[in-house]
């Protein structure tokens, strides 16, 4: 769910063409539930492959992914989760139980000929399998993109390949990214971004964002460690925040006192385990040694996958592999369609 610091960090409404030619780096499975939670049905249901598993989220990935590739010259490092941080396994659960909720109030709403109600529950419902994740290796594999397991959080692996200097920013629409310390955070990311508000029934579209992290902090008057502490108070996916304070609130009390430690209790009473969750962010488990090079697009494996497979169109395929087949040339690379489709 991410930390909400939204009323606090200065955005700078961005084009899209403003960042062509430049690297990113993604939480995947984010990705993957913004895309499973769009790409629907009218009654909320997902698109499927005719054994019944669940595409929607390849259509995210092969149709709008490539389309920032290959239309606004943008390349993309996907970091996908790993084993998540023990002070995590709270939110998770919670999220499970929010899901699971939200599923039966789905299924009623579907019975009783609910769609508009169908389809805001289905969003609020959305799961990601380890069936997703490997499909979507599969199908960034075959089209060359790099990605990257993590050792743990996505967001932390992303915010140190921009350290790095590997990637231009983190895209993606959680300001945790910054806790971790990206110099740079570009928040919807897409050609038409969207955000889907349950409690409202309709989608809201939002234009790109830059955030820069320096400028960001200089402005507030407060260092990234005391930008971690008012996210503590606000609260984390790591821990509940304080009863009654918001990210405005908690940065008068931040700049005031100083850190966390240095409030009074007579003021409010800090989060039992802040000391654990500011290592978390100061200092996560990352891999320092990976690889962000393009593979090159396998035509086979593409066809086969998507085509063979998943039952995606040949026409919704040729277009993809056309698609593909300009942004590697433009790379310098090239490849035989027609013989994959004889």
């Amino acid at each position: 769910m991410g930390v909400n610091l939204t009323p606090i960090i200065m955005r700078k409404p961005m084009s899209l063409e403003s960042f062509s030619g430049m690297s990113f780096a993604v939480d995947a499975n984010q990705m993957l539930y913004q895309f499973l939670a769009l790409i629907r049905k009218p009654d909320g249901t997902f698109f499927t492959d005719p054994k019944g598993n669940v595409t929607s989220h390849l259509i995210g990935f092969a149709f709008r992914i490539t389309r920032l590739v290959c239309d606004y010259n943008m390349r993309f490092i996907f970091v996908f989760d790993g084993k998540p941080p023990l002070l995590k396994l709270r939110e998770l659960d919670e999220r499970r139980m929010r899901r699971e909720k939200a599923l039966a109030e789905w299924r009623l709403a579907l019975k009783e000929g609910r769609l508009a109600e169908a389809f805001s529950k289905a969003v609020s419902s959305t799961r990601l399998t380890n069936a997703m994740v490997e499909d979507t290796k599969t199908l960034l594999f075959a089209m060359g993109f790099p990605f990257i397991e993590a050792p743990s959080d996505a967001e932390a692996q992303a915010a140190l390949i921009v350290q790095k200097g590997d990637a231009y920013a983190v895209a993606g629409r959680d300001y945790d990214t910054l806790l971790y310390g990206s110099p740079r955070l570009v928040r919807n990311l897409a050609v038409r971004s969207t955000e889907f508000l349950p409690s409202k029934g309709y989608s809201k579209v939002l234009k790109p964002e830059l955030i820069e992290m320096e400028e960001a902090l200089s402005r507030l008057g407060i260092t990234r460690e005391q930008l971690i502490d008012i996210a503590m108070l606000v609260g984390t996916d790591f821990n509940e925040g304080v009863k009654g304070i918001g990210p405005k609130k908690a940065l008068q009390l931040i700049k005031k006192h100083g850190r966390i430690e240095n409030i009074p209790r007579s003021i409010l009473k800090p989060p039992d385990n802040y000391e654990e969750v500011r290592r978390v962010f100061l200092h996560p488990e990352v891999k320092e040694r990976y690889d962000v090079k393009h593979t090159g697009l396998d035509e086979e494996r593409l066809v086969r996958f998507l085509y063979v497979e998943k039952g995606f169109s040949k026409e919704r395929v040729v277009k993809l592999i056309e698609r593909l087949r300009r942004f590697y040339r433009s790379i310098g690379e090239d490849a035989d369609l027609k013989r994959w489709l004889q």
